[in-house]
C-alpha cells in the first residue's frame, strides 16, 4: 500500500515517534484550523464528507478497495513503543480480523447513513438549529434582537467546538473512530486521532480519503498509533488537548483520566454490552425466518465485536417456536452465513479461548440436555449457539458466540441481566408492532441508553446519542449574547 505521507501513522517502520513530534504536530493542527477549518461553513463541511461517503460506497473507489484488498501484518508493523510504519501488505482482508465479505458490509452501512438530510437531523437535535455552528442565533422566546440570525428573542446562541480535539481509539472496530473524525469536523475542531496498537489502518484509509477530497480539512486531521501507557508521548498529546474523547476498559479510561490537566475535558466511553429480547408473539409462520434472520445479522456484523452486539438473545417462552427451537434455526442460518459472509481467522489465543468455552457446554449438555445444547462449526471456531434454560445473563466470548435463553417476558430478561445494569448500551427487540413502545419504555426506565429493531444493532443512525450523551452536544461550549 503506498499512501502519501500525510500523517504519522505514514511513517516508515524505523521512524520513532518522539514528543517532541506529537508537540509539533498538535500545533501545526491549530494553525491549519485558524486558516482552513473555522472559515467554513458547516453546509461544505457535510457536502464534503458526504461526497467522501459516496466514494467509499463505490466498488472502484481507491480507498475502498485498498481496504477490502490489503492487509496487515500486525506482528511486524511496531517494535517497541513510538516506533510507526506502513503496512506490510499481504492477501485478503483477514488481518483486520474481518473477511472481505463483512468488512464490506460495515462499511456500506456506515457510509450510507451520510446523506445531507441526517446531518442535518443530527445539527438540529443536538444544537436546535444547524446554524449554530456558523453564527449566533436566536433563542426562541425572547424578544427579537435586531440583526441577528433567526431573531425573535433578546438572547441569541453560538456554539463553539475544541480547537484541538484529541481522540484515543481502542480495538479493530473502525466506526467509533470514523464517527468521532466526522464530528470533530463538524465542529471545526483540529483533531489529533491516537489509534489502538496495529489498529490504525482503517482511520488512516478514512483520513487519507479526506485528504484527497478536500487537502485543507485533511490537513486539520492527524492520525498516529502507538502502544497505550507511552507516558512521554501521551504527556505531550494531553498537554495540548482542549478535549479528549477516549474508549476503552473502564480501567483504561480512570488511567487516562489521572494524566490529564485540570482544564482539558474528558469524553469517555467505557465497558457496555448489548442482548436481544424476542416475543413469542412474532415467532410464527414466516415471520420466524425474519427473526431468525436479524438475529443473525447482529450476531454476524462485525464479528460481534463492539459494545453494540448482543451476547444474549433472551426468547419469550409459550409462543409457537420454543427457545431451544430459536436456537437451532439460528445455528442454522449462521452456517448458511458462514458460506456467504465467513467471519475469517482469528488469532490463536481466541480461537482456543471459543475452544475451551465449547468444550464447558459439550459436557454439560451431556450429562443435562434438557437444560443446555449447544450448536457449532464444524473443524472451526466460526459460530456457536448455546442454549441455556438458566436464564442469567452470560458474557459470550464474542466472534460469533451467541447465548439464547427463555424468559417469560421481558421482565424476567431484565431481571436476568441485572448484573449488568448501567452497562447496556442496546436492546435489540423483536416484538410485535402495538408493544414496542411500551417495551422501549420499561427498557429505558431501567436504564438501557438505545432500544432498536433486531437486525440493526450494530447500524445505529447518525443521530444516535453514544451511551446515552449528546454526541455534538458534549464537545461545543457555548456562548450566549444578550442584548
Amino acid at each position: 500500500m503506498n499512501l502519501p505521507n500525510y500523517f504519522l501513522a505514514d511513517l516508515p517502520p524505523e521512524a520513532v515517534l518522539s514528543p517532541a513530534m506529537v508537540t509539533e504536530a498538535c500545533r501545526t493542527l491549530k494553525r491549519n484550523r485558524a486558516q482552513y477549518l473555522l472559515p467554513r461553513s458547516t453546509d461544505d463541511i457535510v457536502k464534503i464528507l458526504c461526497e467522501v461517503a459516496a466514494e467509499w460506497l463505490r466498488p472502484e473507489n481507491k480507498f475502498r478497495q485498498i481496504a477490502l484488498k490489503q492487509t496487515w501484518n500486525a506482528g511486524l508493523r511496531h517494535g517497541a513503543d513510538g516506533v510507526m510504519g506502513n503496512a506490510v501488505p499481504e492477501a485478503g482482508a483477514s488481518g483486520l480480523g474481518f473477511s472481505r465479505e463483512t468488512l464490506a458490509r460495515g462499511l456500506d452501512g456506515f457510509f450510507h447513513q451520510f446523506t445531507p438530510e441526517n446531518f442535518h437531523a443530527l445539527l438540529a437535535q443536538e444544537l436546535g438549529d444547524a446554524r449554530r455552528l456558523n453564527r449566533f442565533v436566536a433563542c426562541g422566546g425572547d424578544a427579537p434582537v435586531a440583526g441577528v440570525s433567526g431573531s425573535g428573542s433578546n438572547r441569541a446562541a453560538l456554539a463553539v467546538g475544541p480547537e484541538l480535539l484529541v481522540h484515543i481509539a481502542a480495538g479493530k472496530l473502525p466506526n467509533p473512530a470514523l464517527m468521532s473524525i466526522v464530528l470533530g469536523l463538524l465542529t471545526r475542531s483540529a483533531q489529533f486521532v491516537k489509534c489502538a496498537h496495529a489498529a490504525a489502518f482503517l482511520p488512516r484509509l478514512f483520513a487519507h480519503s479526506i485528504y484527497d477530497a478536500d487537502t485543507k480539512l485533511g490537513a486539520c486531521l492527524e492520525i498516529a498509533e502507538w502502544r497505550g501507557g507511552n507516558v512521554e508521548l501521551e504527556a505531550a498529546l494531553f498537554a495540548e488537548a482542549d478535549c479528549v474523547t477516549a474508549t476503552g476498559s473502564d480501567e483504561t479510561l480512570a488511567a487516562i483520566r489521572l494524566c490529564l490537566p485540570v482544564k482539558t475535558r474528558f469524553l469517555s466511553y467505557g465497558h457496555r454490552v448489548s442482548f436481544g429480547f424476542v416475543a413469542g408473539a412474532v415467532l410464527h409462520g414466516s415471520h420466524t425466518r425474519q427473526i431468525i434472520s436479524r438475529a443473525a445479522d447482529d450476531v454476524v456484523a462485525w464479528n460481534q465485536l463492539g459494545c453494540l452486539s448482543p451476547h444474549v438473545v433472551y426468547v419469550q417462552t409459550g409462543g409457537e417456536v420454543s427457545p431451544e427451537k430459536f436456537a437451532e434455526l439460528l445455528a442454522d442460518e449462521l452456517e448458511r452465513r458462514e458460506q456467504t459472509e465467513p467471519r475469517g481467522e482469528l488469532p490463536a489465543e481466541h480461537a482456543a479461548a471459543i475452544a475451551s468455552r465449547r468444550g464447558i457446554y459439550e459436557v454439560r449438555a451431556a450429562h443435562s440436555p434438557e437444560t443446555t445444547q449447544h450448536w457449532c462449526s464444524r473443524n472451526s471456531t466460526a459460530w456457536t449457539v448455546v442454549y441455556e434454560a438458566d436464564a442469567r445473563f452470560q458474557l459470550s466470548c464474542l466472534n460469533r458466540f451467541i447465548y439464547v435463553k427463555g424468559v417469560r417476558d421481558l421482565t424476567e430478561a431484565l431481571q436476568s441481566a441485572e448484573m449488568v445494569r448501567g452497562q447496556v448500551s442496546t436492546v435489540g427487540l423483536g416484538v410485535p408492532e402495538h408493544k414496542l413502545e411500551e417495551l422501549a419504555t420499561q427498557l429505558a426506565r431501567w436504564g438501557a441508553t438505545r432500544v432498536c429493531p433486531l437486525g440493526q444493532m450494530q447500524n445505529p443512525p447518525l443521530t444516535w446519542r453514544h451511551d446515552g450523551r449528546p454526541a455534538l452536544g458534549d464537545l461545543v461550549t457555548w456562548t450566549d449574547m444578550e442584548m
